[in-house]
């Protein structure tokens, strides 16, 4: 199941929450590797997790490449990225949307909360902010529960 809130109205943040039956390790491998990510949402990734690192998400047959710059690696309890910058830019502070991956222990399971914020900040025009809104929205619905079912599977390194 995948819980949300936040202002739709508004669209300021895209938030959602998740249980993983699996412990903050190996979910934060999860959404950090890219040999993990691959798994659950794009069709290929390639970056270091490491703070500064510049690489992509591959979608489709390089239907769509997006650019990353990762922000924040801080094992076992955050891992964030910028994405979604203008063609022909790296995704920056100023650019981009920000997404944050942050886990909590539950149990013998871990609480991760995503957070894509930035919407705002990027300038667009309101349709156009309320479709990408609403695209995200329904891609971020799709793909937890894929990383959710696949999280339990992967043995801790």
């Amino acid at each position: 199941m995948v819980a949300y809130w936040g202002s739709v109205v508004e669209f300021g943040k895209l938030e959602r929450e998740i249980r993983i039956d699996a412990a903050p390790e190996i979910v934060f491998d999860v959404v950090s590797r890219p040999e993990h990510i691959k798994m659950w949402w794009p069709d290929d990734a390639s970056f270091e997790p490491a703070p500064g690192a510049v690489g992509e998400l591959v979608f489709g047959a390089h239907a769509a490449v997006e650019p990353i710059t990762v922000v924040d690696v801080d094992p076992p309890r955050r891992f964030a990225f910028h994405w979604i910058a203008p063609n022909g830019q790296l995704p920056d502070a100023d650019n981009s949307l920000l997404v944050t991956f942050e886990l909590e222990p539950s149990g013998d399971g871990t609480i991760l909360r995503l957070t894509e914020s930035g919407w705002r900040e990027k300038g667009w025009e309101a349709a156009v902010l309320e479709e990408a809104f609403h695209d995200h929205e329904r891609g971020w619905d799709m793909f937890l529960p894929r990383l959710q079912s696949y999280a339990p599977s992967v043995v801790a390194r």
